[in-house]
């Protein structure tokens, strides 16, 4: 990008005569410098207190850290997108007759796989929407290419074409309509494989629980590996419906929203938004803050996610009257 350099033109020095008895330039204090993250977040002076408080990081979130080299960001270098970004975007917002989240099975569901009830009880108190869970429907129904991967030896499925095909599925009341299933997904012949993919602008996703199994690797099933599994469920569900709102991939905090290259990168993501993401959707669904962090720890308790729902009511004590 070329810089323009704005230049003041004049005469001569005797065209412009000196103004008597100048007063010396006022001495302005510096404007304090802020974070590009905190700036993201938008003005938020006019806002009442507790939405001030929902918004301000408060100490309670970490900022995103320089990417190893086979991280998203080293990968996939994408620009910020800013809540002023954001507002200034083509998204999608819930409506009166378009308000329900549709969670959709694709496939068989062993026993060990994640409970749609509990995921449809986690996206419920996360967006603050209805969801309703479909009946199952046979992958024989699903027309999307199929592969074996190279080094698993596993069915994958295009993602993409999933999508497409869900696009023909969106029921009329879906704000949107999101695919679950054990099988592997990739997105393109180029790529191993993704955990999910969603439509920023026609309100589908598909996620996939395969990898999040330590069995899809030939892993043993160590204590715990089911709280492992559905925490790591939790996380694509949210991040992936969280795109369906047109929100991109977060880069300024440790975040939900935030992109993952591999597992180890996911794992280490929390499961709630940045103050950026959560302003963005709030601004389209526009929930109670504080009602919905309590709502958040509530099911995340239940689920036995312990440290996320403890962060969440020590958010939703802070959002509703500044304790700490």
């Amino acid at each position: 990008m070329t810089a323009v350099v704005l230049l003041a033109s004049c005469g001569p020095d005797a065209a412009v005569p000196p103004r008597p008895h100048a007063a010396p330039p006022a001495v302005t204090a510096p404007e304090p410098v802020v974070e590009a993250r905190v700036a993201a977040i938008g003005e938020t002076s006019q806002l009442t207190p507790p939405l001030r408080r929902a918004f301000d990081p408060a100490g309670d979130f970490t900022p995103m850290r320089d990417p190893a080299p086979d991280d998203w960001l080293a990968q996939h270098p994408e620009a910020p997108q800013t809540f002023d970004d954001f507002l200034r975007a083509d998204t999608r917002v819930p409506g009166p007759q378009r308000n329900v989240i549709y969670l959709l099975p694709l496939g068989e569901f062993p026993r060990e796989a994640p409970a749609l009830g509990s995921l449809s009880a986690i996206v419920h108190a996360f967006f603050q929407l209805e969801v309703r869970v479909l009946p199952a429907v046979t992958l024989a129904e699903v027309p999307a290419k199929r592969r074996i991967h190279a080094t698993t030896k596993k069915r994958q499925l295009l993602a993409p074409d999933v999508l497409t095909w869900l696009t023909r599925r969106l029921p009329d009341d879906a704000f949107g309509l999101m695919a679950v299933t054990m099988e592997d997904l990739y997105p393109q012949e180029s790529w191993n494989f993704v955990f999910g993919m969603a439509s920023l602008r026609d309100r589908v996703g598909v996620q996939s629980f395969a990898r999040q199994d330590p069995a899809f690797f030939g892993d043993p099933r160590e204590e715990g590996w089911q709280a492992l599994m559905l925490r790591r469920a939790t996380w694509t569900l949210v991040h992936e419906i969280a795109h369906m709102f047109g929100l991109s991939h977060c880069v300024h905090w440790e975040c939900v929203v935030a992109g993952s290259n591999h597992q180890a990168e996911a794992d280490r993501r929390p499961l709630h938004p940045c103050p950026v993401c959560l302003r963005k959707l709030h601004s389209s669904i526009e929930f109670d803050p504080a009602v919905r962090e309590q709502e958040v720890a509530r099911v995340l308790e239940q689920l036995e996610i312990t440290d996320e729902a403890a962060w969440s009511k020590r958010r939703a004590a802070w959002i509703r009257d500044g304790t700490r």
